[in-house]
């Protein structure tokens, strides 16, 4: 295998996958959606569809169909760029395109009926609180990386694809009830969802820091066995340590952003609701009071009567 270099991202993409015909299908089916919501007479935001489509749909496809994909079982740090985008940043994404939302609008009724029925459920219920979700989501890389179960992902094509939609879910679960959207059961208040992601900070920072200063190579014997020239697993372990340190800081300071941003929005509505509703009150009574001065002065007699 040729050293790894940005070029080999475009040079070595492949579009024959099962995973490229599922991300083609969730495009074609969001954008049928749109078209048939706008058909209808109803808008739809073009920065949702914009969101969902090109950051969310084709961050997945720029690590999992392009050239990088092609290394992910060579180098570590490869890995790790997939690790935090299909967890991290895909997730955001196509949360903020409210896919959800678009179905409810669009789909027919017993179809609609299901999945209200879904997103209402128990199970997605207990899945999709925050600290349940939370503790997914921080668990899972350490389990990941400092068990069998990530040489086992380096050595079953079908366990290692199972590896990518799991980093989906999961930062789905993780981000949808912070940023989404979409209607779900039991959403926290701003103030919590914020003091939630800064919880998360200090996750990748240990875990980015323990792989960096880790004794033993993760996956063992694997990289070794390859006998690349060009690569250091070591040296390319600190790298993907690097990674997952740097890039869930950014991430999770963007996301604080976004949520400060999200709660700014909501509270203005908020003040302008309760001004409509003040003013309702205000006409309501100045009306009630006219009522009671015309019912006033015509009930009295004419003077000399």
């Amino acid at each position: 295998m040729q050293p790894f270099d940005v070029t080999r991202i475009v040079t070595g993409t492949r579009v024959d996958s099962w995973l490229a015909v599922g991300l083609v299908l969730a495009a074609g089916l969001y954008l049928y959606g749109v078209h048939r919501l706008r058909s209808r007479g109803h808008p739809w935001s073009p920065y949702r569809t914009l969101l969902f489509v090109v950051p969310g749909l084709g961050s997945i496809a720029m690590v999992t169909v392009s050239g990088l994909e092609a290394y992910d079982t060579t180098l570590l740090s490869a890995h790790m760029v997939q690790h935090m985008v299909l967890s991290m940043v895909s997730p955001i994404f196509l949360a903020l395109g409210a896919p959800v939302t678009l179905a409810l609008r669009t789909l027919p009724r017993r179809p609609r009926a299901l999945l209200l029925a879904l997103v209402h459920s128990r199970y997605v219920r207990v899945v999709s609180f925050p600290l349940v979700a939370y503790g997914i989501f921080v668990a899972n890389p350490f389990i990941l990386y400092f068990t069998g179960l990530y040489r086992l992902t380096l050595e079953n094509v079908f366990v290692h694809e199972l590896t990518h939609v799991h980093f989906i879910v999961t930062g789905c679960l993780f981000f949808w009830p912070l940023v989404g959207l979409d209607p779900l059961p039991g959403r926290w208040p701003y103030p919590a969802r914020t003091l939630l992601m800064l919880l998360s900070v200090p996750f990748h920072t240990v875990l980015g820091l323990t792989i960096m200063q880790s004794n033993t190579l993760i996956g063992g014997d694997w990289y070794p066995s390859l006998h690349l020239s060009w690569a250091d697993p070591w040296a390319d372990q600190r790298v993907a340590g690097g990674i997952l340190w740097a890039g869930g800081e950014v991430v999770s300071v963007v996301m604080i952003a976004v949520l400060a941003v999200q709660w700014m929005r909501q509270s203005e509505r908020e003040a302008r609701r309760i001004d409509r509703q003040l003013d309702r009150e205000e006409a309501a009574a100045e009306a009630a009071a006219a009522r009671a001065a015309a019912e006033s002065s015509g009930g009295q007699s004419p003077p000399g009567g």
